[in-house]
């Protein structure tokens, strides 16, 4: 009696502190979706208000990055167009440049912002940049793990609950980490190449003064947003590991 009485003693504390901890960590990525929606919205409205400011080059999207490419002495990555809004993206597959509508055709600070933050990446595989050539070796890998981790999770759940074997949860767990892996190593990727950006804008003497703080402020809520995707894939993992966890009691 005496043993039943010490284990229910020892075993409320840990079920307390362990529902605070679960508390905790649903606050904790509900706060970071909110910050996420914030940083989101934040980044349309400063695109939307320099797509309206055009800056004295009067180059296009197009003209910018065929420009950085030709001064970064890149002659092997076209400069494409793509639809949807804010779609750009550099594709180390086909050497492409790739503009969305907003961009591409567009004289504006914003456009020349973002088709310069473009071929920051074409400069970085040039150049044979680390983390680049990291997360695109691991782009098949996390596509992979990211389609399967959750039925991995959920099947792991079930024989948890009816044989206590936690194995088949942790490898769903680890799929998930490679996701959150994968945004970590993305971040210092996109900040270098608006660092990358920046720095021909100003030498090039492409933007100057005002326009170039535009591009530099447009360019840091671009990347303000991969960090947020980073601490909701570093909280995914999180959840999964309290859940995990919990099912122990």
């Amino acid at each position: 009696m005496i043993a039943l009485l010490q284990a229910g003693y020892y075993a409320e504390p840990h079920a307390a502190r362990y529902d605070a901890a679960t508390m905790g960590m649903f606050v904790l990525i509900i706060a970071i979706g909110v910050i996420g929606f914030i940083v989101q919205a934040r980044l349309q409205s400063v695109f939307k208000k320099y797509s309206k400011v055009q800056f004295p080059g009067g180059l296009t999207g197009a003209e910018v990055a065929e420009k950085m490419l030709r001064d970064n002495n890149i002659h092997n990555v076209k400069v494409t167009h793509v639809g949807g809004h804010l779609t750009d993206h550099f594709n180390p597959q086909t050497m492409t440049v790739n503009l969305s509508d907003s961009v591409y055709s567009s004289s504006s600070v914003a456009a020349a912002a973002v088709a310069a933050h473009e071929c920051g990446h074409a400069v970085q595989h040039a150049r044979g940049y680390a983390p680049l050539t990291l997360r695109s070796q691991l782009v098949p890998v996390v596509q992979f793990a990211s389609t399967a981790a959750t039925w991995v999770i959920i099947l792991g759940l079930v024989i948890l609950a009816s044989t206590q074997n936690e194995l088949l949860c942790w490898i769903g767990v680890g799929m998930i980490a490679m996701s959150a892996l994968f945004s970590l190593i993305t971040l210092p990727v996109e900040y270098n190449a608006s660092a990358r950006a920046v720095e021909w804008l100003q030498t090039s003497r492409t933007m100057q003064g005002a326009q170039l703080a535009q591009a530099k402020e447009a360019l840091s809520w671009a990347a303000r947003t991969y960090l947020v995707a980073a601490l909701s894939a570093i909280a995914s993992v999180l959840y999964y590991v309290f859940l995990i966890l919990g099912r122990r009691d």
